[in-house]
């Protein structure tokens, strides 16, 4: 099993708060004999006037030494991922969940902001200090 982020039980309850259902903790993906784990599966409970989503979040802490190391390995855990959801899992929207300064840094910044569009990547920020989603992206 892989090491929880340190902010894994925040983004956990910060789901929760927003009407989320945590499924899987962590979610196994297996793909050609690999097998990785994302740090979470949740969905929102099927409503009368919505159907149900289903979500894979990994969770970074964006404490790295170096920022920029950090949206590197960030971006292609994204993409591997994304592209073993799309094959196994064809009804679950990634998102990588980043704590508020980490968002206010890096993925602030024009190389951020570049990987974010390029990649269409779909971020959940969340307040670090209380457990309360502050974003969705897009």
């Amino acid at each position: 099993m892989p090491q929880r982020d340190i902010y894994h039980s925040q983004v956990v309850q910060a789901l929760i708060q927003d009407g989320w259902t945590v499924t899987d903790d962590p979610l196994h993906l297996s793909y050609g004999g690999r097998n990785r784990y994302i740090d979470l599966g949740a969905e929102l409970p099927i409503g009368a006037e919505k159907n149900g989503r289903k979500i894979a979040v990994e969770i970074k802490s964006c404490r790295g030494a170096s920022d920029i190391y950090e949206l590197e390995l960030s971006l292609g855990q994204y993409r591997l991922y994304r592209h073993v959801l799309a094959e196994i899992q064809p009804d679950r929207t990634l998102y990588l969940a980043v704590p508020a300064f980490g968002y206010e840094g890096i993925f602030k910044e024009p190389v951020g902001q570049l990987v974010i569009q390029r990649d269409e990547m779909k971020l959940i920020v969340f307040d670090e200090l209380q457990p309360r989603i502050t974003q969705w992206i897009p």
